[in-house]
């Protein structure tokens, strides 16, 4: 029986979302910004990494050929001039919203058809009720920042003030969400898991999607940085899942990274965390050794997002990207035959974009394998397909929606 690998570089988008105007983002495109910005000079650092995008090994798979079915654009530098050698096209998203959690239950086969509750842009983020609630419920003497924030601004600002209050620091962002941050040592990790344990039930009945642990450590003479202990607390997704589905057919089902806490733990069997994405790729590998005939790992490569994207840092979403298409034959060392690896992401996250939001942008789908024939799967109409065409390979029950292309 095969197995299949389900890796999301979360937020590696290639642009043309038919309904990208309705969010503010025509003209959005991840990939190809950050290859035309490679080809300027402008994505150079020194130290770090120089020249043209260099990914060929998913150019390779089809990647330069899925972005210009995506977009109507070549990535700069990156068109191939030799047929793709693995199964590759593109997806649109039908979700509402453009946050981590509708992408990867639309991956699962779960698209949201609902609205998310979202806190205001302009002004304290959360009213003064809900701050009321936030205080009594947490057992906490106040909270900080109570607007839109980058994560690591608002501890610059905040830190300080932080460790001698002992008040915790409340932000939120064009997700749907709240993060807390708060100092793992002088607050501790165990009290703001269990912070956000109590602030979720505070917001359950605002449809809010996640709220995240935002741990950090430092001084205010040192500085502060953030840790890999993050945690996040979501909504459960609404209905059964892929991950569901292998779950209770035997399978086991194996988180690398954040998924697990994507799913609100559910369908999940085994879990590795790791934090940053040499760690997630060794923690992959390890769990591939792992996988038995018929199981499913799955794999949320963070940083393209949380450190390059959001931070709108094109450089390193280069760098990044680079060494990750550099480590993908330690991934086909690994395969035997009938297994399945899929690339693909969750939404965009422009790097060149304005803000510091996700962009609503078509998504890569790369497949190769043992014995897999080159083909194109054309653009397809949603997420769901991926996790119907994973259903199918590991010969489960269809998912509730999306329609396999293998």
């Amino acid at each position: 029986m095969a197995r299949a690998f389900l890796f999301v570089l979360d937020s590696f988008g290639i642009g043309g979302a038919p309904d990208a105007a309705k969010y503010g983002d025509a003209g959005s495109d991840t990939l190809g910004h950050i290859a035309e910005y490679a080809m300027t000079g402008l994505a150079d650092r020194a130290g770090l990494r120089e020249g043209p995008l260099a990914l060929p090994h998913m150019v390779s798979l089809g990647l330069a050929d899925a972005a210009y079915m995506a977009s109507g654009f070549w990535p700069a530098g990156l068109n191939s001039h030799s047929a793709p050698r693995g199964l590759w096209g593109a997806a649109s998203e039908t979700s509402l919203g453009k946050d981590t959690p509708s992408g990867h239950w639309e991956i699962a086969g779960q698209p949201v058809a609902f609205e998310w509750g979202y806190f205001p842009n302009d002004g304290p983020a959360f009213d003064d009720e809900l701050v009321e609630q936030f205080v009594e419920n947490g057992n906490i003497p106040g909270i900080l920042g109570n607007c839109h924030a980058s994560g690591t601004e608002i501890i610059k600002q905040f830190g300080k003030e932080h460790l001698a209050t002992g008040k915790p620091i409340f932000y939120t962002s064009s997700d749907s969400v709240v993060q807390i941050a708060a100092h793992e040592e002088h607050f501790g990790l165990a009290r703001l898991y269990r912070l956000c344990e109590k602030i979720r039930d505070v917001i359950d009945p605002l449809n809010i999607g996640r709220v995240i642990a935002r741990p950090f450590i430092g001084t205010p003479e040192k500085g502060f940085t953030r840790t890999g202990n993050r945690k996040d607390y979501s909504v459960p997704p609404p209905g059964p899942t892929l991950l569901d589905v292998a779950a209770e057919a035997g399978r086991e089902v194996i988180a690398v990274g954040k998924i697990d806490d994507i799913f609100a733990h559910q369908g999940v069997t085994r879990r590795h965390k790791a934090s940053g994405n040499d760690a997630l790729f060794e923690a992959t590998l390890k769990a591939m050794d792992g996988a038995g005939d018929g199981d499913l790992v799955f794999t949320n490569f963070v940083d393209f997002d949380m450190l390059y994207g959001h931070r709108r840092d094109v450089p390193g979403y280069a760098a990044a990207l680079e060494a990750f298409d550099h480590r993908l034959p330690a991934v086909a060392k690994k395969l035997k035959p009938g297994d399945l690896v899929l690339l693909t992401a969750d939404h965009g996250c422009d790097p060149t974009w304005r803000g510091t939001d996700h962009t609503r942008e078509r998504v890569p789908i790369l497949g190769f394998g043992p014995g897999m024939q080159a083909r194109c799967i054309g653009l397809r109409p949603s997420y769901a397909d991926i996790g119907a065409s994973v259903a199918k390979h590991l010969k489960l029950p269809a998912t509730a929606h999306g329609k396999s292309f293998l």
